[in-house]
């Protein structure tokens, strides 16, 4: 695809977006190298979003003793959490904190990694970056793996030491997110938040599903696009339950606070007000996008409803807990690295000359993409 058609197909795509229903039974069309004007829909018959079925918060299940997660709302859990604050946020630093990025290798092969760098000191983007920017908790800190648009499919290396970001291997390929249209990449700066964890031993209460051993996933919704290792400052709008291959998929919806909407999206109904049809988009394009793969549509908890502010709130909450655990080496690690330079009760603080082992930062150019990552996937099914 051009650039000329790139960039003149993304403002219908958006148009299109929020008009799209959620789909069921699905297949998909390859096609390429479209120009704006031959945009052509497949016929799908269009329905209003299921009305989601009433469902507790998560405060509300802190009283039951019969949740699976009820010790981690208890009285005893809340005084230990304040005791453990000082872990996820530093008070001497403003939001806006020194990081950098370091570059290893060429772009767009399977040796190219992005450290994570503060003070010129590198670290763990996992395990040393503070969850919360502000002692308030109302600032957030996300990394951000893939900038809106990007197809390339980068994140957090759990496994390698100091976790850098790398393009995900399938098969031994790097990996390359299709465009299902009317979209382009990914519809938002997706990322995650340091020092949380969803914890694969433990079924939440809702969702009848595990978490999926990785860091929370983050979107922000912002209008600037932002770079791969950036640490933005975000508040917390939502949250979504994705259920990909029967584990739970929390994805946060965020906007930067820098944003010139930021002062006017405080909760979620307001980005439906304010960014009409986003909403729906994002749900539409988890629910086909490894539709083009083969594989098949994934399902959301809660009928597909986007939680409110409070409820994601008690998600990072509940994450930021699990991570304390792991760190600490209370809850079992697995094949996760736990490497890092801040956490002085870790077991696996580092020391700096450790980090001498870490190449010096390159600044190569991106080797050439494959032209098939341009091509557009159409998706049509019955609605529900």
């Amino acid at each position: 695809m051009s650039a000329a058609a790139t960039s003149g197909s993304l403002p219908l795509a958006l148009a299109l977006a929020s008009r799209r229903a959620p789909l069921t039974r699905s297949s998909c069309w390859l096609f390429s190298r479209c120009e704006p004007t031959a945009f052509v829909r497949t016929s799908a018959t269009l329905a209003p979003p299921t009305t989601p079925t009433a469902r507790p918060s998560p405060s509300s299940l802190s009283s039951s003793s019969s949740s699976p997660l009820s010790s981690s709302f208890s009285l005893s859990a809340t005084r230990n959490r304040a005791a453990l604050l000082s872990r996820h946020f530093a008070s001497s630093e403003s939001p806006k904190m020194s990081y950098s990025i370091r570059k290893i290798g060429q772009p767009n092969t399977l040796d190219h990694r992005v450290f994570i760098e503060k003070d010129g000191v590198p670290v763990s983007p996992f395990h040393d970056i503070p969850l919360y920017a502000n002692e308030q908790q109302t600032v957030l800190n996300m990394i951000v793996e893939i900038p809106r648009w990007t197809n390339a499919k980068q994140e957090i290396s759990k496994e390698e030491f100091l976790n850098p970001i790398k393009q995900d291997v399938k098969k031994g390929k790097l990996r390359y997110v299709r465009n299902c249209f009317p979209h382009k990449g990914y519809l938002w700066n997706y990322g995650a938040f340091p020092r949380t964890w969803e914890d694969p031993n433990v079924v939440h209460p809702e969702t009848k599903a595990k978490g999926d051993n990785d860091p929370l996933d983050v979107c922000e919704i912002g209008e600037m696009v932002g770079y791969t290792g950036q640490i933005k400052q975000v508040k917390v709008l939502g949250v979504m339950a994705l259920l990909d291959e029967e584990e739970t998929d929390w994805k946060i919806i965020v906007i930067d606070v820098n944003d010139p909407l930021a002062p006017k999206l405080n909760d979620i109904e307001d980005v439906e007000r304010h960014l009409p049809g986003l909403l729906r988009a994002t749900n539409e394009w988890f629910r086909i996008y490894k539709i083009p793969d083969g594989k098949p549509e994934n399902q959301f908890a809660f009928s597909g409803e986007c939680k409110n502010k409070k409820y994601a709130t008690e998600v990072i909450r509940e994450c930021a807990d699990a991570w304390e655990k792991l760190i600490t080496g209370k809850a079992p690690r697995g094949e996760i690295s736990l490497a890092n330079v801040t956490n002085e009760s870790s077991p696996d603080r580092v020391d700096q000359s450790k980090l001498a082992s870490i190449p010096k930062g390159e600044n190569l150019a991106p080797a050439p993409i494959d032209g098939s990552v341009d091509k557009w996937f159409f998706i049509s099914g019955a609605a529900v």
